[in-house]
């Protein structure tokens, strides 16, 4: 929902920890953030499978027991750099002294933990994942992507490993900030390249001035917290995180007004991990591990990397 994307479900999530290693993940019951409609009760993210008997040595990419993964290392909180291994956080191996954490991290250590893989993330900017996909530098690519059929005929994709609707953020004091839908948005407004938010649903708000696009989701964030545009469009997941780091921004969640919503297709909103195309065995053995978890748990897991994140 990433890109081509990608983005985040209705104002979910309030904040949790996931634990990769075995034991059931669960979130704290707290009251909910802004842009939060998911309930209190707490969800309980299932241990790992082991999976480590199946016989994954003629599964190509993984022959040797190690799976390298690609993400931007940089679009929060599906992925970012750190520079230490807090909270589970994976060296980076085209960046030493670098480290990668987030959801995709989170999801890629479950799918490696399962079959006993070593997992190895490199960072690639996102209009190189596909082509690194293609080379052979990389196994999968889990950064966000939506499963687009455009992407399909390139890629096959594995999930969807989470379900990111499309919103909208402005700042607190901006008129914008109490739109009920999209008729009512105007002025300036950019979102990341190459991503649904650009080609597809910012043409859809009439009274927008629809700015270049922006290079990078950390670029398109500060557009907005800078006053550059007035609104941007993105995922809830990544709105989310833009008001954590900057708290004058506020989410626009246009989904209970559905006549005056976004129009997008479920593919476009679905987020799956990329394998080379006809690489089934690959994405049959990921969508083995991912179909032990539901909408629920992805919230949950993504919460806990809202949770975790650093400043945008």
């Amino acid at each position: 929902m990433k890109k081509f994307l990608t983005l985040a479900l209705a104002l979910v999530m309030a904040l949790a920890l996931v634990a990769c290693g075995g034991q059931p993940a669960s979130t704290d019951e707290q009251k909910p953030a802004e842009g939060d409609t998911t309930t209190t009760e707490k969800v309980e993210v299932p241990a790992v499978e082991d999976l480590t008997s199946v016989d994954t040595s003629k599964i190509p990419g993984v022959e040797d027991g190690k799976l390298t993964v690609g993400m931007e290392c940089k679009y929060a909180p599906y992925n970012w750099t750190q520079m230490d291994d807090s909270n589970g956080a994976v060296p980076i191996a085209n960046n030493p002294g670098s480290y990668a954490n987030g959801y995709d991290v989170m999801i890629a250590k479950r799918i490696c933990e399962a079959y006993g893989w070593d997992l190895e993330i490199m960072a690639i900017d996102w209009d190189g994942l596909t082509p690194a996909l293609a080379s052979g530098q990389i196994d999968a690519v889990i950064a966000g992507q939506s499963m687009t059929p455009e992407r399909l005929q390139e890629v096959d994709m594995a999930g969807p490993y989470f379900y990111a609707s499309i919103v909208c953020v402005t700042k607190k004091d901006s008129e914008l900030a109490n739109a009920k839908g999209i008729s009512e948005l105007k002025g300036s407004a950019t979102a990341q390249t190459g991503t649904i938010w650009y080609t597809t649903c910012l043409p859809q708000v009439e009274g927008a001035e629809v700015m270049p696009a922006s290079e990078s989701a950390p670029a398109m964030i500060m557009a907005v917290a800078s006053g550059t545009v007035d609104f941007i469009c993105t995922d809830m997941p990544t709105a989310m995180g833009a008001c954590q780091t900057y708290p004058d921004l506020t989410i626009l969640d246009f989904s209970a007004n559905e006549a005056d919503n976004f129009k997008v297709a479920q593919s476009d909103i679905d987020i799956g991990i990329s394998v080379s195309k006809g690489n089934t065995q690959l994405k049959d053995a990921m969508d083995k591990v991912l179909s032990a978890l539901n909408a629920d748990h992805f919230n949950a897991l993504m919460n806990e990397a809202v949770k975790v994140q650093p400043a945008i």
